[in-house]
This record gives structure tokens, C-alpha cells and sequence, in this order.
């Protein structure tokens, strides 16, 4: 299906002076070329969406698996001492999206391109940006990763967290797409004045709060979650763990460690004969959201939408959507979910190749990035 028509929040777009139609003299004037990393026509979508805007062709190269499994990737063209865009989306397999990344960033780097910029609108295994137990912040061993391939720059979009900046030890872009979602609140949703912003959980009051205000709505938060949340794991709801005949120095005496228990589900706000408006980063196992449907279907909103910037939709959430009270699903093509939306009718995709063209024509010309940011606070 189509993604639905928008109007640009940015100013008509505009090739720098120089830059001829030919793609070829384009990309030989200006001295950047653009690649996608991935190797399925499903990724490449949002690749070719941004070179159209640019008025460039996506640079000739070859990524496919060996039938051992192996990723290769060939540059079918000079890049010696231009600056190169890799555009890559993640699909479900991951690791082959990310082993695609590296490979082609190596590749760049050894033909000697002169900057190697990755645009990964959805980084990956970003949810895996603290430390648990005995596990690994996996997240700073990809940052490590992709400098160690030759990546000089990142463009991103709402990172899990905002702290994952700091693993780098190269520029970081973190763009928003809350303006492209806000944009859809007040075009496709008639009597969204009557609307309230839901964060389905304390950790996301912070950007709700954020679109409350910016829309000028009323907040409400969903406290008292029904199953175990991510943060759960964190801030040792279940521990100490229980260890029998645990050998303890005779003279020390900790303090009784008290197991957190979670309170009864609140709604705190008003939602009756309200639209609700639940926002978040990612959506991908959607038992949550579609619990948080139901309470508010129990307190009185009339009708329900979740807004996420990445619709990773995994597993059956398709299905669970289609059956739950939420009324609309609205994500961003930052992933790929064609499949998904043959499944479920209720899910809806916002365009943003419109940001992450101009953010590559501004990075490549030396012009600032803070006209992009406008607007928009930390919280976002």
C-alpha cells in the first residue's frame, strides 16, 4: 500500500548550487555517493526514498549471502576520497543486517572513501544498553564495532535511550520523528482535541509529557503494570535471590533486603469519553500496548491509538492488534513492515525519508544540523 500524503514540515527541498539532474554528474560535482547495505528489495524501500529527494541513484554495489551463510559485498564503483552514505533499515534477521553493515563500512573504508556516514534510523540492540546481572552491554560492543569497520558518523532516529550517544567515540545525529507523528495526530484524526496522551508506563511520562504539551493536551499514565517490565530486571525487583547455606563473614550484617511488590493498575488521569493517544519508541511484542487498551478501554476511551517511531512488530503482533480494542497502529518506515500490513489494516505508516535526506544534504555541505532539532526538547 502507499504511504499516506504529507506536507512537509521542512521547507521545500533544494540541491545545492552545482549539482546537475544527471545522477551521475550529481554525484561526480558534489563528491558523495549513497549505498544501501541490505540485500533485500524490502529494506532498500526508505534507501530509494531518499534518493529520490537528494536527485541522486543509490551507488552500484553487490551484498548477498553464500550459500554458507556468509555475508560478500562488492562496490561496483569508485568512492576514493568522496564522503559515502550507507543506508541501512533492519529487518528481523538481525545479525545479517548488521554483519551487511560492517562488511560494506570495511569495504568503503580499504577503496579509501574519504567519510563513511551510516544512517540506521533503527540502531539495533539498543534495549540492550544496560548492564544485567551477569550479561553485557551489547549495544557499546556494536558502537565499538562500527568505528573499528571505518564508520565516521552516525544517523540515527529516537534511540531506546539517549545515553547510547555516549558509546561512541564518533559524531552522533539523533533524529526525531515525533513532528512527523504529530503531524499525523492533527491531519488524520479529526477531533483529536479531545484527545489525551497515554504513557503506558512511569519510564515514558517523559515523552508523553512531551507531545501533552506540544499538542497542548491533557497526560495520563498507566501505573501498575500486570506482567514484569524491562526495568524490572534493572532495579532488582526480584532480589536478592533466594541462596540456602550462603557463606557469610561472621561479622557482617546487611540490612534485610525487601523484594518490591507492584501495585494495583492505576490510571492516572482522565480518559473517560476520551481519544487515547499511547506513545512510545518501539513497539515490538505487543502484550503491553494491548493491555494498556484495555484498561483504558475499562476507564472510558472511546477510541485508541498507539504512536512508535519503530514498528518492529515481531512474532504475531499483527494478529494480537487486530483482535485487541487499539483502533490504529501508526509507525514510521524506519523498518520495514509491508508483511505486517498485509496482516493487520489497523497499522498505518508515516514516511520520514524527508528528514534523513536533509540531514544528509546538511552533513555533506557543512551546514548545521539545529534547524532540524527545532522545537524539540531533550524529552522527545
Amino acid at each position: 500500500k502507499p504511504l499516506l500524503p504529507y506536507k512537509s514540515v521542512f521547507p521545500p527541498f533544494r540541491a545545492p548550487k552545482g549539482l546537475h539532474d544527471a545522477a551521475a554528474m550529481n554525484a561526480a560535482r558534489s563528491g558523495y555517493r549513497v549505498f544501501s547495505a541490505n540485500s533485500t528489495a524490502a529494506c532498500t524501500e526508505l534507501a530509494k526514498r531518499i534518493t529520490e529527494r537528494l536527485g541522486a541513484e543509490l551507488g552500484k554495489s553487490v551484498v548477498y549471502q553464500e550459500t554458507n551463510g556468509e555475508t560478500r559485498v562488492e562496490i561496483k564503483e569508485s568512492v576514493r576520497g568522496q564522503d559515502i552514505f550507507i543506508i541501512q533499515t533492519i529487518p528481523r534477521d538481525v545479525n545479517t543486517a548488521v554483519m551487511e553493515l560492517l562488511i560494506m563500512a570495511y569495504a568503503l573504508k580499504t577503496s579509501c572513501a574519504r567519510n563513511i556516514i551510516g544512517v540506521i534510523p533503527y540502531f539495533p540492540y539498543s534495549k540492550q544498553s544496560k548492564m544485567r546481572k551477569r550479561g553485557s552491554i551489547v549495544c557499546k560492543l556494536l558502537a565499538s564495532m562500527l568505528a573499528k569497520a571505518g564508520l565516521t558518523h552516525i544517523i540515527t532516529m529516537d534511540l531506546h535511550q539517549k545515553e547510547i550517544q555516549g558509546f561512541f567515540s564518533f559524531p552522533v545525529d539523533n533524529l526525531r520523528a515525533s513532528p512527523f507523528l504529530i503531524q499525523y495526530i492533527q491531519e488524520e484524526i479529526p477531533d483529536y482535541r479531545n484527545a489525551v496522551i497515554v504513557a503506558k508506563s512511569p519510564d515514558a511520562a517523559k515523552r508523553a509529557q512531551s507531545y501533552a504539551e506540544r499538542l497542548r493536551l491533557g497526560l495520563a499514565v498507566i501505573h501498575g503494570e500486570a506482567q514484569c517490565t524491562e526495568q524490572d530486571m534493572d532495579d532488582g525487583r526480584h532480589s536478592p535471590p533466594m541462596v540456602k547455606n550462603a557463606t557469610v563473614h561472621p561479622g557482617l550484617e546487611l540490612p534485610l533486603m525487601m523484594a518490591k511488590e507492584k501495585p494495583p493498575i492505576t490510571v492516572v488521569g482522565d480518559v473517560g469519553g476520551r481519544i487515547a493517544i499511547i506513545v512510545d519508541d518501539i513497539i515490538d511484542d505487543v502484550e503491553s500496548f494491548v493491555a494498556a487498551a484495555e484498561i483504558l478501554k475499562e476507564r472510558g476511551a472511546y477510541k485508541i491509538f498507539v504512536m512508535a517511531t519503530h514498528g518492529l512488530l515481531s512474532a504475531d503482533a499483527p494478529r494480537l492488534i487486530e483482535e485487541s480494542s487499539i483502533d490504529e497502529v501508526v509507525v514510521t518506515n524506519t523498518v520495514p513492515h509491508e508483511v505486517q500490513k498485509l496482516q493487520c489494516p489497523k497499522i498505518k505508516t508515516v514516511d520520514i525519508s524527508l528528514i534523513l535526506s536533509e540531514a544528509i544534504r546538511r552533513i555533506h555541505n557543512g551546514e548545521s544540523m539545529a534547524y532540524l532539532f527545532r522545537n524539540i526538547t531533550v524529552d522527545d
